[in-house]
């Protein structure tokens, strides 16, 4: 028996009024996510928690049946991992952003236009070029990922990642002075770090050619690096001795990637795989078809449903959940119904009229051989939550994906 585990990122969502006070999911034509909910069992999962606004990184550990809750030290060090920076278990890294500020470093934008990859790689080897004189004793590494995205990972002695953000988190405020968090030697030296480290970034990105030529196009000038989430790396007991299964994960996202690599599983490049929502959804299902005659479980993340919403997009997150759903059904006609089990659920709710993560439960359906099918007809936030799997934690679903394949052990006698 095989399963497929399908994470889009924040694809549930709250009624609004652009869509008739329906949801993305009410809205979409979607007929394979509708026949999974017509073959299978559905229910609504609380990812952490009820009223728990969960992050990518926390929601994924628990969907792959962690406690989030206490594995997790911080979202910078799973960035890393997953863009393939090496992290050492004495490194402090950080989840970074490409944004804009003023002459008095008031954040204009926090994503500097959504700049382009290939903007962002030229401004990263800038960054990287820089000498920092002083007797601080340490090493940096800065590397770009996807559009604004960016990690920044420091390595040296007496390092913690007990440190604030310097991402205040909002346009129209000033870039904030990292500080330590629990007022210890080792905190204070890295807070003083990443400060010394940033206004250095600042100074090399005002003047970088790729910022000239930015500004002479109209563009925003990406000339400051905000930086948030430091962490170290979680120790986890990896899945294959958990649940004695082969594990992978099909993703663009470093977040998500990291995650996967931290729970041991492998990592399956994909061409075309942007992490946007233009990236190859058929190129993705396609290399988890390829991926199950090696592996018992696949992970499929695809991101872009998170980007509309972050956007405030409803038109474009309806546009991305029926691509979803094409792929889907290249899935569907593709595995083995009497050998495969296919599951489909988002990480999180991302709200079109907030544009944040909100604490609301998230739809799921698994279908496959010996599954209670429940009379849901449609895969949505509401018709879900009518179905037999009820209401349940994110950590409650590898259990029960595993459970169907066998891979479980009984408790007691």
């Amino acid at each position: 028996m095989k399963a497929i585990l399908v994470i889009a990122d924040g694809m549930a969502d709250r009624p609004v009024r652009e869509l008739d006070w329906r949801t993305p999911l009410e809205t979409a034509r979607k007929p394979f996510l509708d026949q999974m909910a017509k073959t299978g069992v559905s229910g609504i999962l609380d990812p952490i928690s009820p009223g728990i606004p969960p992050g990518s990184d926390t929601a994924t550990f628990a969907l792959l049946g962690y406690d989030a809750l206490r594995v997790y030290s911080g979202r910078g060090a799973l960035e890393a991992l997953g863009s393939g920076t090496e992290i050492l278990p004495c490194d402090v890294a950080f989840r970074c952003n490409f944004a804009t500020v003023d002459e008095n470093l008031v954040v204009v934008d926090r994503r500097a236009g959504r700049i382009s990859n290939e903007d962002a790689t030229e401004l990263a080897k800038n960054i990287s070029r820089i000498q920092i004189e002083g007797a601080l004793g340490f090493d940096f590494i800065f590397e770009n990922t996807i559009q604004h995205r960016g990690v920044l990972c420091i390595r040296g002695s007496k390092l913690s990642a007990l440190v604030s953000d310097s991402d205040p988190g909002r346009v129209g405020e000033k870039v904030l002075a990292v500080k330590s968090l629990d007022n210890k030697h080792e905190s204070k030296r890295t807070a003083e770090i990443v400060n010394k480290l940033l206004l250095e970034f600042h100074k090399v990105l005002k003047d970088a050619p790729v910022n000239k030529k930015r500004i002479k196009r109209g563009l925003l000038p990406a000339n400051m690096i905000l930086c948030r989430g430091a962490g170290t790396i979680p120790k986890v007991r990896p899945l294959s001795q958990i649940y004695q299964i082969k594990a992978a994960c099909v993703g663009a996202t470093p977040l998500v990637k990291g995650v996967c690599k931290v729970a041991g599983m492998d990592l399956i490049e994909v061409k075309g795989a942007t992490g946007t929502p233009q990236t190859d959804y058929v190129a993705k299902a396609k290399a988890v078809i390829r991926a199950l005659e090696s592996y018992d479980f696949i992970l499929l993340h695809i991101k872009a449903t998170d980007v509309a919403s972050h956007d405030r997009n409803p038109k474009l997150k309806v546009e991305i959940i029926e691509k979803i759903d094409s792929a889907l059904g290249y899935l569907m006609s593709k595995i083995d119904p009497d050998k495969s089990y296919l599951a489909v659920t988002a990480d999180h709710t991302t709200s079109l009229a907030t544009g944040n993560h909100e604490g609301d439960p998230v739809p799921i359906v698994i279908t496959g051989p010996f599954v209670r099918r429940d009379g849901v007809e449609k895969f949505d936030e509401r018709s879900c939550a009518k179905g037999g799997l009820n209401r349940i934690k994110g950590s409650d679903l590898m259990p029960i994906l595993m459970n169907l394949l066998g891979r479980t052990t009984m408790f007691g006698a």
